[in-house]
């Protein structure tokens, strides 16, 4: 029976597709964005956020739990390292995924996915603009300009 087991196998063996989010975690952990297919990118985000959360607590057996599912010692180090202080304070949603069309060859939905925080492009976008401050009594201005044009007008007669 089929009782709640609503994942994408993604036409793969347990062990393959096992083998296949571990390596993909540990290129998105090192490149911080990959190019992959929509399918696969959506299992990726399913695999790799709880580790990214218990990545946050920078413990030993959180090392070790995290490392038996990345099986990569240099992947772990970034991990822990460098990705781990960028999402402190994130609640979740540590990964994005973009959309970019479709491959060629088999017309497959092709997406980069990405951890949130290595984006510099959205940054700098999601920072919210400097507001321009306006002063009160603007009309003030337009009128003590006209005041100097005139005055300016009639000295030089």
């Amino acid at each position: 029976m089929k009782h709640i087991k609503s994942f994408n196998h993604l036409s793969r063996k347990h062990s393959h597709r096992k083998a296949m989010l571990a390596n993909m975690a540990i290129s998105l952990i090192m490149h911080k964005r990959i190019n992959t297919t929509v399918a696969k990118a959506k299992a990726l985000r399913t695999y790799v956020e709880p580790i990214l959360t218990k990545a946050k607590e920078d413990s030993t057996n959180s090392r070790r739990v995290v490392f038996s599912y990345l099986q990569n010692k240099e992947a772990v180090t970034e991990l822990f390292r460098e990705v781990s202080q960028k999402i402190a304070n994130r609640p979740g949603g540590y990964t994005r995924i973009i959309k970019t069309g479709i491959r060629l060859g088999d017309a497959a939905e092709m997406c980069f996915i990405e951890l949130v925080d290595y984006n510099e492009a959205m940054l700098k976008s999601a920072a919210p603009a400097e507001k321009k401050t306006t002063r009160r009594g603007g009309k003030k201005k337009a009128e003590d300009a006209t005041v100097v044009a005139e005055v300016s007008s009639e000295s030089a007669e």
